[in-house]
């Protein structure tokens, strides 16, 4: 009798844990052969590069992975784990720390698809000793790694920079987006003598979002506010939080400030910007890799009509637009306007969104399953006009009637930017 108290919970926990494995295994399945046949192949951002050799199959990663309960991420195929959904990939990073046998490296780019970055050491200095890189423009787009990453850049510079001396700034932060932003606040909190400029307004590349697009965040920790709890929170209320914050923490920051350009000069720096020149020991670079948009290179692209971002889609409601581009800012743009009742077309040059997270392919489906959203894949424009479009589609070439073109074909790597300071870019495909 005593065999039989103790041996059942054993039991059903082992069929559990069977069962379990199953049905992970058939969702890894399911995902991966998915992703492969819509060519959702290739993960946009930081991601797990996993050694086969290492790995026991134990599923430590895919229970680590924030993402996961939202769509497939990581899985189980053939005894080990694997990418198998990577475009859902958004760079949380959880799964390496998780990994018991140290089988995963966090890579950038991939063998077919090279990202350029620019060269840091793994404490956030560039080869340009006293300027520092933080947030995306390093490669870490997501909101809570870009915090953290803000925050440690400016404990280093704490810690091995010297105070500047005379009006000299110990240190200039460029740019108010997620990094920057932590970054200012543990300056603060240091008592150091620095500014923060910014182009734009407080948020960055969060403020540059279209209205009401939401923001899938994990917690993150932020200095002299501490824990702020965000999950699923949309872009108004995430720049609220922050604002509040601003506020107090008694933040200053220099809004629509653009940097132009950065010289060493002795010991530190000289940052010439559109309003004025500064004096800094040290410089922390927190922008956008998206400051710059990337242009279609087309007859009319000149016009008004034609801009690299949609803040609001109810100024589009009743007109005919053009939405081009197949990541997630392309896709979240087209369905926030189909939605709104715009006549929209959305148009990418591939064949499949493989950069697109799936709740926005999902998004596009059903507008265009609702007949609110006309899908063009292996479409690109040839030339823009007062009131139509020049399209080549699929061999073909049409004119289609139009009031507003939104290209959201990415952003370009201030590379020039970069080197005129004396900082190595470099691409990285699928390197750490």
């Amino acid at each position: 009798m005593e065999y039989l108290i103790y041996s059942a919970p054993l039991a059903i926990y082992v069929i559990w844990y069977f069962m379990s494995r199953s049905r992970l295994k058939r969702q890894s399945f399911i995902a991966q052969k998915e992703a492969l046949e819509a060519g959702l192949t290739e993960p946009a951002s930081l991601h797990p590069l996993i050694d086969y050799t290492k790995c026991i199959g134990c599923g430590s990663c895919v229970n680590a992975c924030p993402e996961q309960d939202h769509h497939t991420v990581l899985g189980i195929i053939d005894g080990k784990a694997d990418l198998v959904g990577p475009t859902n990939c958004i760079g949380h990073g959880a799964c390496a720390p998780a990994c018991p046998v140290d089988a995963i490296t966090l890579v950038f780019g991939t063998a077919r698809r090279g990202v350029d970055l620019p060269r840091v050491s793994p404490w956030f200095e560039t080869n340009v000793p006293g300027v520092f890189v933080a947030g995306e423009l390093g490669g870490m787009g997501l909101i809570r790694n870009a915090v953290e990453q803000g925050r440690q850049a400016m404990a280093e510079i704490i810690a091995r920079r010297p105070r500047g001396e005379g009006d000299e700034l110990d240190v200039l932060i460029v740019g108010a987006g997620p990094a920057g932003f932590s970054a200012s606040l543990a300056a603060l909190e240091a008592k150091l003598r620095f500014i923060t400029v910014e182009q734009e307004s407080l948020g960055g590349c969060v403020f540059q979002y279209p209205r009401g697009k939401i923001v899938m965040t994990q917690p993150a920790v932020l200095p002299i506010i501490g824990k702020i709890k965000v999950s699923l929170t949309t872009k108004e209320e995430l720049l609220q939080v922050w604002l509040d914050a601003q506020k107090q923490a008694g933040l200053e920051i220099n809004t629509n400030e653009r940097v132009e350009s950065v010289t060493p000069v002795g010991d530190g720096f000289i940052v010439k910007t559109a309003k004025g020149e500064y004096r800094a020991r040290s410089v922390l670079l927190s922008v956008g890799r998206r400051g710059t948009p990337r242009k279609l290179g087309v007859k009319g692209e000149e016009q008004s009509k034609v801009v690299y971002r949609l803040i609001d889609p109810e100024q589009y409601v009743g007109q005919r637009v053009i939405v081009v581009g197949g990541g997630d800012s392309a896709l979240e743009a087209a369905a926030s306007l189909a939605e709104a009742g715009a006549s929209t077309t959305l148009s990418y040059r591939g064949d499949a969104f493989g950069r697109a997270k799936q709740r926005n392919r999902e998004r596009v489906n059903a507008a265009v399953a609702a007949g609110s959203l006309t899908l063009l894949l292996k479409s690109q424009i040839e030339e823009i006009g007062p009131d139509s479009v020049r399209m080549r589609h699929d061999g073909n070439t049409m004119d289609i009637p139009n009031d507003a073109v939104i290209v959201n074909a990415g952003g370009v790597l201030p590379t020039d930017f970069l080197k005129g300071i004396g900082i190595t870019v470099e691409t990285k495909w699928g390197t750490a």
